[in-house]
């Protein structure tokens, strides 16, 4: 590959606006097939756009001027399908292909309730604006570089070596109630996942305490103590994508139970057994059944209180695993896959006796 000058600017909604009006902009090059996001895939996109985060590089090439127009032309080389969304949303008209079935979308509840059902021209004039005035950064490829040589270069970013885990799959997948739901979770509890030094700053990055977050989502939905694998929970965000059940009764047990941990526990639980990540799944499960009953409805219900002697009982316990000092059977279940069921099970019964 040659070496190119690439330009690095910024670019607002309103200029890829202008450039599709004036039809100075290519949105689908031959080269690259257009992808169908879903219609929560787009309300996660304009809920971004509001909020004012930030989102992965546009690539653009130029191309000659259009000698009708004599207006300077580019193309999309990545990034078509936020530009289209954008366009679509904003203003449909300038979609000479729009497909009302595939490209007509409202923000959802599950997203921002504040814009929730409303079209670009129902929203708030300050909403609109912010929409408009929003900027991309952008790569700009120059002509010279040809289609062979663009896929070179995706080539080369992707070639880092980290292969995407299953939960970074699950993010880039799922958009609904479940998702959104999940990751505000963990999201809330990020300074306790930090000072409990249940992750590493590499593990926040890599997602795991989102993982860890929607096991224990599971534990409480399944009412029961199930095992993790990576089928089960991309089963668990495929089956409430769309209607996540109960939603605020499960969020506020979640964040009572952390908050218990919190409140009794602390930075304490740093020095315990149960900073494992394996084995926190045993202490949250275990303060859970006698909180709430492990079986119990998930409708709003009056919670019992635990007793600090329960709790120190637990601590003590998990002081026994530590140091090697518990049933054979027991040992075996903490030094072993803590993500299966039967061994969840073993360590879930000691605990709760």
């Amino acid at each position: 590959m040659e070496n190119w000058n690439i330009k690095k600017t910024l670019y607002s909604v309103s200029d890829f606006l202008s450039w599709q009006k004036s039809k100075s902009l290519e949105l689908s090059p031959s080269f690259q097939r257009r992808s169908v996001w879903k219609k929560d895939a787009k309300s996660f996109l304009i809920d971004t756009v509001v909020r004012g985060l930030p989102m992965p590089l546009i690539f653009l090439r130029e191309q000659r001027s259009d000698i009708t127009t004599l207006e300077p032309k580019r193309e999309v080389v990545d990034g078509q399908q936020r530009i289209r969304t954008l366009i679509s949303f904003i203003n449909k008209d300038l979609l000479e292909d729009f497909d009302s079935n595939f490209d007509d979308f409202v923000v959802e509840n599950t997203h921002n309730k504040n814009i929730s059902g409303q079209k670009f021209k129902e929203m708030k004039d300050k909403i609109r604006q912010k929409i408009l005035d929003y900027e991309f950064s952008v790569h700009i490829l120059p002509a010279s570089v040809s289609d062979r040589d663009v896929l070179q270069i995706f080539a080369r970013m992707n070639a880092t070596g980290v292969k995407l885990n299953a939960q970074e799959i699950r993010n880039a997948t799922y958009y609904g109630d479940f998702k959104t739901s999940t990751y505000n979770l963990a999201s809330i509890q990020l300074e306790r996942w930090r000072s409990w030094e249940i992750f590493t700053e590499y593990n926040i990055a890599r997602m795991e305490e989102v993982e860890m977050t929607s096991d224990l989502i599971n534990m409480i939905i399944s009412k029961g103590i199930k095992g993790r694998s990576k089928t089960i929970i991309d089963n668990l965000y495929s089956k409430y994508d769309d209607k996540y059940t109960n939603r605020l009764n499960i969020e506020k047990r979640f964040e009572n139970i952390m908050d218990l941990i919190d409140l009794e526990i602390d930075e304490e639980i740093k020095n315990t057994v149960f900073s494992k990540k394996t084995l926190f799944y045993s202490l949250f499960s275990v303060l859970y059944a006698k909180k709430y009953g492990l079986d119990s409805s998930l409708e709003e219900k009056k919670s019992n209180s635990l007793s600090k002697s329960f709790i120190n009982n637990i601590l003590e316990k998990g002081q026994k695993i530590l140091k090697g000092k518990v049933p054979q059977n027991v040992l075996d279940a903490s030094k072993r896959q803590t993500t299966n069921e039967k061994n969840r099970k073993i360590i879930f019964d000691y605990l709760s006796k």
